[in-house]
């Protein structure tokens, strides 16, 4: 069983991270790199007000990665941690309730995407580069509950037994967003309106084809380590 969900894991993790990889470097890339044109002109290279509240300074000697190969690479290499990662949690959860079709796979994809994406952007949707944000360590606690709710509510809705499990799952739903995500004093961001509205679409789109894929590659290799066939 370990050795099953470890080469699940494995390739499918792979096979994802190569593939949002790929989209971000086409799509979501080249946005936040126009962003941060925005972020290091003249006038906000040095500081620029975040929030109404204290000023936050660039650190010049700061490293990040250069823009070409050592982008991708770095991109690929976190990517690749976080998609694996996930695709532990998806074989894991197989052993409980395996799926009997791989097309289901796609309805865990999308289960992982509400929980780990959509809910969590709903307060907190995806910033660019000079956007105004709360405080860094609220947000985090706020998007793990999130997560965690929306997991128990999603679990309780699909599996719950009789109505009033579901019903409890439809209000551990709505508890966190009921709670509102922390938000800075001043929304100000230094990129355009129009830019921030394609990086939210793309991130979106990405994110969904990102977790459709975890789901069906998941879903096909654990089916095909059980029993050496798979049907779709």
């Amino acid at each position: 069983m370990i050795k099953r969900i470890a080469q699940t894991a494995g390739f499918t993790g792979l096979l994802a991270a190569l593939l949002l990889t790929l989209l971000q470097s086409f799509w979501v890339a080249p946005l936040i790199l126009q962003a941060e044109t925005f972020e290091k002109a003249p006038a906000a290279t040095e500081v620029h007000e975040h929030a109404g509240a204290a000023a936050h300074t660039h650190d010049a000697e700061a490293w990040e990665p250069e823009d070409g190969w050592q982008r991708v690479l770095s991109t690929t290499g976190g990517n690749l941690v976080v998609a694996v990662g996930f695709a532990l949690m998806l074989a894991g959860l197989y052993t409980l309730r395996a799926p009997t079709r791989t097309a289901q796979g796609l309805l865990w994809g999308l289960a992982g995407y509400a929980t780990f994406v959509l809910a969590p952007t709903l307060g907190l949707p995806p910033e660019l580069p000079g956007t105004a944000a709360a405080d860094l360590a609220q947000r985090q606690i706020w998007w793990i509950g999130t997560a965690g709710s929306t997991a128990a509510g999603i679990a309780l809705i699909v599996f719950g037994r009789n109505w009033l499990l579901k019903v409890l799952g439809v209000a551990i739903l709505a508890v966190p967003h009921v709670i509102g995500a922390p938000q800075p004093e001043v929304h100000s961001m230094l990129a355009p309106e129009a830019l921030e509205a394609q990086f939210k679409i793309a991130s979106q789109l990405t994110n969904v084809a990102f977790w459709l894929a975890l789901g069906l590659i998941s879903a096909w290799l654990f089916r095909r380590n059980r029993d050496g066939q798979y049907s779709a």
